[in-house]
């Protein structure tokens, strides 16, 4: 394979870009893990009262990601986030204002191999969501299971994540004086299994369960789209029925999670790595009608 390196004269802005995109991605790939690994050396070690007390915390703390977790607009309003917003670019487009009185469950595809539009748009303030829609509070419902990291779920938290579990988007939608959004990616973890450049296969006929949520708490579906999200990575080929695709969903199965083989381009290289391509992604809604942006 032929490697086509990147030139070594680039501007500093570009240097900054993916530097932002690498962290996330680690946070994405393998922070989780070493949060693990930091708890466990501190269980191990002469302080182990402080890995005693974090575990008391985690149980007085156990319900928060379902109750709406513990944002941090500083966090979300970190300038690496700009610097991510950029290295694609990353766009959210308004098509109509939406009644901050009210709450939304916004419908969220394609799931693509890490929504990184989900996560730019609605777990940052790069894309100014709060301008855009002033009174109105998003939360990106993230799977359980990621919530049960030690340290890990304290910062994804900060971000404005929560778990995806129906008792927390129920407790968002049902929020008196609205202003909430609850913000789900659809096709989950399956469908991740499904990104790649030029195909769009959704996962939508078993996934009614959000819009009895939404009717039963009277709140507005709001139908969005993310361009260019499965543009990011190329993956393995993992056609139904073949053994990598077997391991695959048992292990989403087992643990709820997915593990798409994913590649794409290297920081000094650009013809193989983890780091995502620098594709546009847009992430629109369009107007169905009565006054929502959906």
């Amino acid at each position: 394979m032929k490697i086509e390196f990147a030139p070594l004269m680039i501007p500093l802005r570009r240097r900054m870009q993916t530097a932002a995109v690498l962290q996330w991605l680690f946070s994405f790939i393998a922070l989780a893990q070493c949060c693990l690994a930091v708890f466990i050396l501190l269980s191990l070690s002469d302080l182990w009262f402080l890995a005693a007390l974090y575990a008391v915390w985690l149980y007085v703390d156990r319900d928060t990601p379902e109750r709406g977790g513990r944002r941090s607009s500083w966090v979300r309003g970190w300038r690496v986030w700009r610097h991510f917003r950029d290295y694609f670019p990353l766009t959210l487009v308004k098509t109509v204002d939406l009644d901050p009185k009210l709450n939304y469950l916004f419908g969220f595809h394609p799931h693509g191999v890490l929504v990184a539009g989900a996560f730019g748009n609605f777990c940052t303030k790069a894309s100014e969501f709060g301008k855009l829609f002033p009174g109105l509070t998003p939360y990106l419902l993230m799977l359980p299971f990621w919530f049960r990291v030690p340290f890990f779920r304290d910062y994804i938290m900060c971000a404005g994540l929560v778990s995806s579990d129906k008792r927390s988007a129920s407790y968002l939608l049902s929020r008196p004086g609205g202003g909430h959004a609850a913000v789900l990616a659809i096709g989950g973890a399956p469908e991740s299994l499904e990104a790649r450049p030029g195909a769009l296969t959704l996962q939508l006929l078993s996934r009614k369960g959000f819009i009895k949520l939404a009717i039963k708490h009277g709140s507005p579906l709001v139908p969005v789209f993310s361009f260019g999200e499965n543009e990011l990575f190329n993956q393995m080929p993992n056609p139904q029925g073949s053994v990598l695709r077997g391991a695959q969903e048992r292990l989403q199965k087992l643990m709820g999670v997915a593990l798409p083989l994913f590649h794409a381009r290297g920081v000094f290289q650009y013809s193989w790595g983890l780091l995502p391509f620098r594709k546009p992604v847009c992430t629109v809604g369009k107007r169905l009608g009565g006054g929502h942006w959906g």
